[in-house]
C-alpha cells in the first residue's frame, strides 16, 4: 500500500534513521537545506538502502532530489533516464552550479564532449549521468555503464512507460530490460502524474522488486482553479494576464503556430511575451528559457515543450488557451504555477472544438508511428479516453480540487475548497438556457443538418454572407434569433450543446452538425438544457481586428513600437506603461504634427506629452 505524505515509517530495516545525519548533512553542504520535503527523506532513505521505490510527487514536490543525493552518500554512478534533452540540460547546469559532478548525453554532443563525459564516466568521476531510452540502448553506452558498474537506475517520466498513461513512449518499453542487464543496480522510478493503474502499471513494466511505494497529496490549495468558456483567444489572455501585471505567467497553446501568433498579439499589445516550442532554434529556445528564469521577462507563450525543469519559484498564473489532452498533463502544468506555496492562478479557455482538434492529432499521430493495426487501436482508444476525461472536467459544474484529487485516487475531505470558479460561485447560468437551445437545435434542423458551427451561427445571427444568401437561408424562421450575440458567443453555446450531447457532429475534415435523439427531446421540453454564460462584460463587443488597423498607417506604428521599446528598455519599465498600444495606434491614425493635436490623441495626456511629446512628433513628421 502507499504510504501517504505525513505517515511515519522508518523504513527497511531502520535504514532512516541510520542515514538521517548523513542526509541532512549532505542535504545542507550542497544545496544548503535545512529540511526536506514530504516523502523524499523516505525516497532517498530507500534508494541509500538499496530498494526499488516508485515516488509520485506533483510537480513542484522536490523529485529530482530523491535522485540527486543518493550517490552523494555513498560516492557511486548512478543512471539518470529522461525523455527530454531540455531537462537533462537544465539540471546538469543546475547541478554544475553547484559543483556536482554531473553530465548528460545527447545528440547535441560534439565528439569532444562525448569523449570528456566518457573518460570521466571510466574514471568514476561521475554521481550521475543523464540520457534518453534511444541513447542508452542504441549506443554502446550500456558496455561502459556495465564495465563501470552502476548502483541506480533512475527512470524519470516514469508514467511514459505505461500505455494507460498520458504520455505513453514506445521507447521506454525498453527500459525493462535494464533489470536483466543490472540485476544488482536499484530501480526507482519518479513522475508527477499517475493514476493507481498506471503506478501498478509502471512497477509491472519495470519488474520492481518489493518496491517502496511513495505518493504524495495531489491537491494544491494554493493553487485558485478556473474554466472559462472560450470566446475570444487573444482578448480574453490579454485580460487575464492584466490581473498578474509584472508577474511570471505561462500561457500554454496547443500548436507551434498558435504560440508565435498569440505571442506577437501580446506583444504589440504592449507586453514582453515570448514564444517557446520545439520548433525554434535550439539557441532561441535558451534565451527565452534563460530570461524566464532570471525574471526579465514574465509571459512566456508555449507549447507543454516548455516547463519541465523550470524552477521559477513564483509564477503566479498558468494559462491554458485549449483544452489540455488528459488530466494529467493538466496536473503537471498548473504544478508550474505557485510552487512557492503562495497563491496562483490556472484558467483554462475552453471550447468543445478542442476535442475534435485533438482527436484529429491522436489519430494522425498514430498513423505516424508505425505501430501495428492493434497496438495503434489500443494507444487511440487509451488517449481519447484521457481525452474525455479532460472535456468532463471543463464541463462539470464541481469543485475543481476535489475533482482532479478523486482522479488520482485520493478522497477530497473539504465541503468546498474556496478555490475554484465553482465554489467561488463565479459560474452563471445563461438566462433563457432552454429556450436559447431550442432556437439553435431548430436552426440545425432548418438548415438540413448539412454544415458547421460557423455557418450555424451566422444564421442565427442574422448575418449577411455571401453563404446565407446562396442556399436562401436569410428566408428560414429561425434568422436571426440571436441577433444580439455576436458571432464568438453565438458558436460557444452551440459548442456546448456539442458537449452535452444534445447535438451531433460528424467527422472529416469539415465536420457538420446533425441531430440526434437528444435534439428531439429538448425540442419537445422532455429534456431542460442549461448553458453557461460565457464571460464577457456586457457592455464590451468585441470588434474585429480590421475595424482596430481601420486607417492606421503600420509602418508609422511600427516605428512608434520600436521608440517604445528602446524607452522601456533604458527605464526597466514594460512597454505599455510608457505608451500602450490604442495610443500608438491613434497616433499612426491621426498623424498629430504639433503639441495639440498630439493631445486629441488616444492615451496622450499632459504628463505623456511632456515627457514624450517630442520625440513621438520627430517620428511622426519623419515618416511623412
Amino acid at each position: 500500500m502507499a504510504r501517504q505524505a505525513g505517515e511515519d515509517d522508518p523504513g527497511p530495516q531502520g535504514c532512516v534513521r541510520a542515514t538521517d545525519a548523513v542526509i541532512r548533512d549532505t542535504l545542507r553542504s550542497w544545496w544548503g537545506f535545512d529540511t526536506l520535503r514530504p516523502l523524499q527523506h523516505e525516497a532517498i532513505a530507500a534508494a541509500a538502502a538499496g530498494r526499488d521505490s516508485l515516488v509520485v510527487l506533483p510537480t513542484g514536490g522536490g523529485k529530482s532530489l530523491c535522485y540527486q543525493l543518493p550517490p552523494l552518500l555513498d560516492q557511486t554512478t548512478d543512471v539518470v533516464i529522461s525523455p527530454l534533452v531540455s531537462l537533462m540540460k537544465d539540471q546538469v547546469d543546475a547541478l554544475e552550479a553547484i559543483g556536482y559532478p554531473a553530465a548528460a548525453i545527447h545528440a547535441g554532443l560534439s565528439m569532444e564532449q562525448r569523449r570528456d563525459i566518457y573518460d570521466r564516466l571510466r574514471g568514476g568521476d561521475l554521481r550521475l549521468l543523464f540520457t534518453a531510452p534511444e541513447r542508452l540502448f542504441n549506443t554502446g553506452l550500456l558496455d561502459t555503464l556495465g564495465s563501470v558498474g552502476i548502483s541506480r537506475i533512475n527512470i524519470d517520466e516514469a508514467h511514459c512507460i505505461s500505455q494507460w498513461g498520458h504520455d505513453f513512449r514506445p521507447e521506454y518499453r525498453q527500459l525493462a530490460a535494464l533489470r536483466e542487464r543490472f540485476p544488482q543496480a536499484s530501480v526507482h522510478a519518479f513522475t508527477a502524474t499517475a493514476t493507481p493503474r498506471v503506478r501498478e502499471d509502471i512497477a509491472a513494466q519495470l519488474q520492481l522488486r518489493q518496491p517502496e511505494t511513495l505518493v504524495g497529496i495531489f491537491d494544491r490549495p494554493n493553487l485558485t482553479y478556473r474554466v472559462v468558456p472560450r470566446t475570444d483567444k487573444a482578448g480574453q489572455t490579454l485580460e487575464i494576464l492584466g490581473r498578474h501585471a509584472g508577474e511570471a505567467s505561462i500561457v500554454y497553446c496547443i500548436s507551434r503556430r498558435e504560440t508565435e501568433d498569440l505571442a506577437a498579439r501580446l506583444t504589440a499589445a504592449g507586453l514582453l511575451a515570448h514564444p517557446y516550442h520545439a520548433g525554434l532554434e535550439a539557441r532561441q529556445r535558451h534565451r527565452t528559457q534563460e530570461a524566464f528564469a532570471k525574471e526579465t521577462i514574465d509571459v512566456v507563450v508555449a507549447t507543454v515543450a516548455f516547463g519541465m525543469g523550470i524552477d521559477r519559484s513564483n509564477v503566479r498564473l498558468v494559462l491554458h488557451t485549449a483544452l489540455p489532452k488528459s488530466l494529467e498533463a493538466y496536473q503537471q502544468e498548473t504544478g508550474r504555477a505557485g510552487r512557492d506555496g503562495l497563491a496562483a492562478e490556472c484558467v483554462l479557455l475552453y471550447s468543445a472544438a478542442d476535442v475534435f482538434s485533438w482527436e484529429s492529432l491522436i489519430r494522425r499521430g498514430m498513423d505516424a508511428a508505425e505501430l501495428d493495426e492493434e497496438e495503434a487501436s489500443a494507444l487511440i482508444d487509451s488517449q481519447l479516453a484521457h481525452l474525455h476525461q479532460m472535456r468532463r472536467y471543463a464541463q462539470a459544474a464541481r469543485c475543481r480540487h476535489a475533482a482532479l484529487s478523486e482522479y488520482f485516487g485520493q478522497a477530497y475531505e473539504q465541503p468546498t475548497c474556496g478555490g475554484c470558479d465553482v465554489c467561488l460561485g463565479e459560474t452563471q447560468n445563461l438566462p433563457d438556457s432552454h429556450v436559447t437551445a431550442q432556437k439553435i437545435i431548430s436552426c440545425v434542423a432548418r438548415v438540413g443538418e448539412r454544415f458547421g458551427v460557423r455557418h450555424v451561427s451566422e444564421v442565427l445571427r442574422g448575418a449577411k454572407t455571401a453563404a446565407i444568401q446562396r442556399h436562401g437561408h436569410q428566408q428560414v424562421s429561425t434568422y436571426g434569433l440571436l441577433a444580439e450575440l455576436d458571432q464568438r458567443t453565438c458558436e460557444n453555446l452551440i459548442h456546448q450543446l456539442l458537449d452535452q450531447d444534445y447535438l451531433s457532429r460528424s467527422g472529416g475534415d469539415r465536420p457538420v452538425i446533425t441531430l440526434n435523439a437528444r435534439s428531439w427531446q429538448v425540442l419537445r421540453d422532455e429534456r431542460e438544457v442549461i448553458l453557461l454564460e460565457p464571460r464577457l462584460k456586457k457592455t464590451v463587443r468585441s470588434r474585429s481586428d480590421a475595424d482596430d488597423w481601420e486607417g492606421v498607417d503600420r509602418d508609422l506604428f511600427e516605428r512608434l513600437r520600436q521608440w517604445r521599446r528602446r524607452i522601456a528598455d533604458q527605464r526597466g519599465k514594460p512597454a505599455w506603461t510608457i505608451v500602450d498600444d490604442r495610443a500608438l495606434r491613434s497616433i499612426a491614425r491621426e498623424k498629430p504634427t504639433s503639441p495639440a493635436a498630439l493631445l486629441r490623441c488616444r492615451g496622450i495626456g499632459e504628463k505623456r506629452l511632456a515627457d514624450h511629446g517630442a520625440a513621438i512628433l520627430d517620428i511622426v513628421v519623419g515618416a511623412s
